[in-house]
């Protein structure tokens, strides 16, 4: 995946591979040990989506590996 500044990524549009909308990017969490990225912290339009690990506040975890393609979406593998 070619690199992506994360100020081009700041409340992005999150969809699944199935085409539907899942929320828009809060946040990313890093390891700080390896300095990879873990998961998107995503504000979800839907809160009865179950795919996701959920947060203290409601967001969603959705994690990096599940990263498909980044261009006017995010798209996530559901």
């Amino acid at each position: 995946m070619p690199e992506i500044l994360a100020e081009n990524l700041s409340e992005k549009s999150i969809v699944g591979t199935d085409g539907a909308e899942i929320g828009r990017l809060y946040n990313v969490t890093m390891d700080v040990q390896s300095g990879g990225l873990r998961n998107l912290l995503v504000e979800p339009v839907n809160a009865a989506d179950a795919d996701f690990e959920v947060d203290d506040r409601g967001r969603y975890l959705v994690p990096v590996s599940r990263v498909q393609a980044v261009k006017d979406h995010i798209v996530v593998a559901r």
